[in-house]
């Protein structure tokens, strides 16, 4: 049993867990993720270690609301307890002293960039991160990632906060620019992270991007989170989560994240229905 010791809601329908777990905040390194089990009937859900506290014994995640478990896990508060919690899992990000390093952060994917942000600063990079969400009401963390970043550049879809527009036209200005990037690294919806590594592959900027494939075991032996990359098959959960966005097949990617579209809306009416949300 894992227990919640702080919850914070960072925006609507996104929250934050600090989650007592020693041993994984002893071991954890930027990149890597868990995987969370609420209960015995639950499922199993992989998710960003987003910050840790050796001191404390814990970890951060944060998730968003957009399923039946990630809606159950809402509904949670400090001082319960998660029955499972596996990790760390996945391999590291690659931390070097590359020069300019551009973090690209797509909603829920801003937390998942702070802790490599932070470590591609300490390693001496000049970091430039961008945050990007649907609206002013959606952004969180914009601060902290400053704390972590020589630069912060917060685009809106709707133009109510910063940079009207998306994440790939905040990078697409910087190139205009001029400005030299040595590796870009983006985190997001799938959507978002293929056409950053559409625009960056003409100039050769080396992008990575940390993938989100249906995962079951998490520990390589299900293949259930297999992607293609570079022409072969790898599984996200031990070959990844980060991969050569250049080498992605997104189409393919894409495709299986709707295979079971249906069959999770069926089990999220259900879900409500037993609580008379619906």
């Amino acid at each position: 049993m894992f227990k919640i010791v702080h919850k914070e809601k960072l925006a609507p329908h996104i929250n934050l867990f600090e989650i007592e777990a020693p041993k994984i905040a002893k071991h954890a390194k930027p990149g890597q993720f868990v995987v969370i089990r609420l209960h015995e009937r639950g499922e199993r859900i992989p998710l960003t270690i987003a910050d840790k506290n050796i001191e404390r014994g814990t970890i951060t995640i944060v998730a968003q609301e957009v399923g039946k478990s990630t809606y159950e896990l809402g509904t949670y508060e400090a001082g319960q307890y998660l029955l499972d919690i596996l990790g760390p899992l996945g391999k590291p990000s690659h931390i070097d002293n590359f020069g300019t390093v551009v973090m690209i952060g797509g909603g829920v994917g801003v937390a998942e960039i702070y802790p490599v942000a932070r470590a591609m600063k300490e390693a001496g990079n000049y970091v430039i991160s961008i945050l990007g969400f649907r609206n002013k009401e959606l952004v969180f963390w914009e601060e902290k990632l400053k704390s972590v970043s020589d630069e912060v550049i917060v685009t809106t879809n709707d133009g109510s906060y910063g940079m009207k527009g998306f994440t790939t036209h905040a990078l697409q200005k910087l190139i205009d620019e001029g400005r030299k990037i040595d590796i870009v690294h983006a985190v997001g919806p799938t959507i978002m992270m293929k056409f950053v590594a559409e625009l960056t592959k003409p100039y050769g900027i080396k992008t990575i991007v940390s993938l989100n494939p249906i995962m079951v075991d998490a520990t390589g032996m299900c293949g259930v989170c297999r992607v293609t990359a570079g022409g072969e098959i790898k599984f996200a959960c031990v070959d990844g989560p980060e991969f050569d966005g250049h080498e992605v097949d997104f189409d393919e990617l894409m495709r299986r994240l709707d295979y079971y579209k249906d069959l999770e809306k069926i089990s999220f009416e259900k879900w409500k229905r037993e609580r008379g949300m619906i």
